[in-house]
């Protein structure tokens, strides 16, 4: 992996593109979410979570912010990467300073693939960059909630670290999520 441009985390505007090689493909970006990705982030996220049945109320599946996640994401200690194979959008992960979360704890959101580009290390360059955002931005712990319908996700998280958590924290106002997870930040 390369950043094509230098990066200093003091300047949470400034988020380059970055480019790297899988062994799959090597025409993979992950970059900041701009206005025109809305619409097909918000498909994404929703038809994921209607492929394993967790399209359901107290979800991102139900929350408007889906629909205008470059608004949402303009918020000081918040980024949202949308990562890109082959030209075209195939999905993302973002962090936000969820309210009643710790001062050093962000969490991790709206962390979606579309099927075809799962299982090729792309989910863990996207919790990379999240991770690093987390770092130069003061956080010290990555918190989230999700499902069990989402158990490929959920051991990708827990190889990355994130432990379970007994009651969820912050007013996500994800009801609907009953796993919550959390990690100390790295950079790695």
């Amino acid at each position: 992996m390369h950043i094509e441009d230098s990066y200093d985390p003091k300047y949470t505007l400034f988020l380059p593109c970055v480019k790297f090689q899988s062994m799959q493909n090597n025409n993979v970006q992950i970059r900041p979410v701009i206005k025109q990705d809305n619409r097909e982030l918000a498909r994404i996220i929703r038809e994921s979570l209607k492929e394993f049945g967790a399209d359901k109320p107290g979800t991102v599946y139900y929350d408007e912010s889906t629909d205008r996640l470059s608004e949402v994401f303009e918020r000081k200690g918040s980024a949202y990467f949308v990562l890109l194979w082959n030209g075209e959008i195939a999905g993302g992960a973002g962090i936000f300073p969820t309210p009643g979360l710790p001062d050093d704890t962000c969490e991790l959101v709206k962390m979606y693939l579309l099927p075809h580009a799962r299982g090729k290390g792309f989910g863990y360059e996207l919790l990379i960059r999240c991770s690093r955002f987390a770092a130069g931005n003061g956080y010290r712990k990555m918190y989230l909630e999700t499902l069990p319908e989402l158990s490929l996700a959920i051991s990708l998280y827990e190889r990355f670290g994130f432990k379970r958590l007994d009651a969820p924290l912050g007013h996500t106002g994800h009801t609907g999520c009953n796993i919550w997870m959390i990690r100390d930040v790295h950079t790695d």
